[in-house]
């Protein structure tokens, strides 16, 4: 058998495949805090329950309408989006030009007030959601065996992350909404309807929490508790990559994934604090995070 520092090859594979899973998950949902934070100027602490809103979604229209995996990854986003657009327009609006904590406190209590609704309807315990067909098997490597479902989280992750960086950084629309941030009466000026823009924005980001939950549901149990278990990492790796850096928060999920999975192997003990010793030490030397400018 093939060793790599005393470790054999199949063993560190498999926990850079599982790293690389878990930080597409961090990317997609950091991606979405970075933007919120960074155009919106709010700390968005329900996008975890929206994580876990979109596994629901998944599964409930799996469950009660026979909706399979494909048609579920779309409705997802979409549901999630439209609830978190009314919660914008109607209720989260009213904080943006106040002190962060207001609108920290109230996206706490609303992710505490979804976690507990689900959690009375439907328990503490998981559900299972089937691996769609097209993507059930995978590939014997050899020397370990790869998942095709993994496979495609990670390729679909990826396209988006960098897909929705596209569209912020290189498009007019993404620079419509760069302007509406900072110069709000400009931009109105100019007949851009800048509150839908917000709300468009918002709706967005939490929609990619919506996918990345029902990307989630074929791969772990999906139950209310499972944003939570998400959020603390996540807010981490926004902070790591530089709050509002949009690359910098893609390229640290993915990098803190796979830190996180290699470090099971060599120092198990400290695998579940890893994240955060990286976030103490980056924030000593950069406190700005690594990509992030000053505000």
């Amino acid at each position: 058998m093939i060793e790599l520092f005393g470790v054999p090859v199949a063993v560190l594979a498999g926990q850079v495949l599982l790293g690389l899973i878990n930080g597409s998950f961090y990317a997609l949902l950091s991606l979405g805090l970075a933007i919120i934070f960074g155009m919106l100027n709010v700390i968005n602490f329900a996008h975890g329950a929206f994580y876990m809103l979109g596994g629901f979604v998944t599964w409930m229209v799996f469950s009660y309408l026979g909706v399979g995996y494909w048609p579920g990854l779309l409705i997802a986003p979409i549901a999630v989006g439209l609830i978190g657009a009314v919660s914008e327009r109607l209720l989260l609006r009213h904080l943006y030009r106040v002190d962060h904590l207001y609108s920290l406190l109230f996206t706490f209590g609303a992710a505490l007030a979804l976690e507990g609704l689900f959690r009375y309807v439907y328990g503490s315990a998981g559900k299972p959601y089937p691996l769609p067909p097209e993507l059930s098997g995978g590939y014997n490597l050899g020397f370990m065996y790869l998942p095709l479902y993994r496979i495609w989280v990670i390729v679909i992750a990826l396209v988006v992350c960098f897909g929705t960086w596209f569209a912020i950084e290189r498009t007019r629309l993404g620079a419509y909404l760069r302007a509406a941030t900072e110069n709000p009466s400009l931009v109105q000026a100019f007949g851009i309807n800048v509150p839908f823009l917000l709300t468009l924005t918002y709706a967005f980001c939490v929609g990619l929490a919506g996918f990345a939950g029902a990307l989630a549901a074929p791969i772990y149990q999906v139950s209310p508790g499972m944003g939570a278990n998400f959020l603390i990492i996540v807010f981490a790796v926004v902070v790591i990559g530089g709050m509002g850096s949009i690359v910098g928060t893609i390229l640290t999920g993915l990098a803190l994934g796979v830190i996180e999975g290699l470090t099971k192997v060599f120092f198990p003990t400290a695998s579940a604090i890893t994240v955060f010793i990286i976030m103490i030490l980056v924030l000593m030397v950069r406190p700005n995070g690594l990509f992030g400018r000053e505000r």
